[in-house]
């Protein structure tokens, strides 16, 4: 599991976060959930769009580019739409509806993962 930071508003984005960085992981993603936790999501990666085709619930979607730096954001993306697809997308975080107005985030904040069990930054 991965902490996502908004290092820009120091504030925790979520603590549960996945790591969708196969093509298996990628194709499969929060399909067939019912939902996701507070403090949870899924970090896709590479990605430059999304879709919530086959989804039952609503999610957040946070763009980001090669250095983990906003530059979209979808609020409460219902099932079955698609985000607009960006080259300078190289990266896309997905998370419970609500977690952008939570966080206060916005484009231009400077995002950084790391391990849930130990501090420190993973390479983008």
């Amino acid at each position: 599991m991965l902490r996502v930071t908004n290092a820009t508003r120091s504030t925790v984005v979520g603590d549960s976060i996945e790591l969708a960085d196969t093509s298996l992981k990628r194709m499969f993603g929060l399909l067939g959930r019912r939902g996701l936790d507070a403090g949870g999501g899924l970090w896709i990666k590479p990605s430059s769009g999304v879709h919530t085709f086959g989804m039952a619930f609503e999610i957040d979607v946070v763009g980001l580019d090669d250095n983990l730096r906003v530059i979209k954001l979808w609020r409460c993306l219902v099932p079955f739409r698609v985000t607009s697809v960006s080259l300078k997308m190289r990266s896309v975080l997905e998370l419970p509806c609500g977690a952008i107005s939570r966080c206060e985030m916005q484009v231009g904040d400077q995002l950084a993962i790391s391990s849930s069990s130990q501090p420190g930054a993973v390479s983008p």
